[in-house]
């Protein structure tokens, strides 16, 4: 039976997500994923929560998003809780979750690091997801 795969994307930086979903869905599509869940969230703080909603629907997910750092410490507790709850999500149940979340200092370098042709980090999510389910 073929596994059943949710793409959880954070919005926040509308164009980043999309090149991050554009690398993923690459990557799952090659590899014969043609029908899985998308759900959009406003923020990667948001992700581990609709993750944990959705958790004994999926055999395995992938997050995207990205965080900018600015001029208060906001960037370092976001980035931190999230993926601290994306990886007590993945380890307390037992399910592969591909991290696709980007932490960048500026976005010219979240740019580089969404884009399929230099860095592809939400293709490199996929593939990491997709490895684990090899294993």
């Amino acid at each position: 039976m073929k596994k059943k795969i949710c793409i959880v994307v954070a919005n926040y930086y509308p164009n980043i997500s999309r090149n991050l979903i554009k690398g993923a869905s690459l990557i799952l599509r090659r590899n014969g994923f043609k029908n899985f869940k998308k759900i959009i969230v406003p923020g990667v703080f948001e992700i581990p929560v609709i993750i944990a909603k959705n958790i004994r629907y999926y055999d395995g997910f992938i997050a995207l998003g990205c965080v900018i750092k600015g001029d208060t410490p906001h960037f370092n507790l976001i980035s931190k809780s999230t993926i601290n709850g994306i990886m007590n999500l993945a380890i307390t149940h037992r399910i592969p979750i591909g991290n696709g979340i980007i932490t960048c200092l500026n976005k010219k370098q979240a740019l580089i690091r969404s884009n399929l042709q230099k860095k592809d980090k939400g293709g490199e999510a996929a593939r990491a997801l997709l490895s684990v389910f090899k294993i």
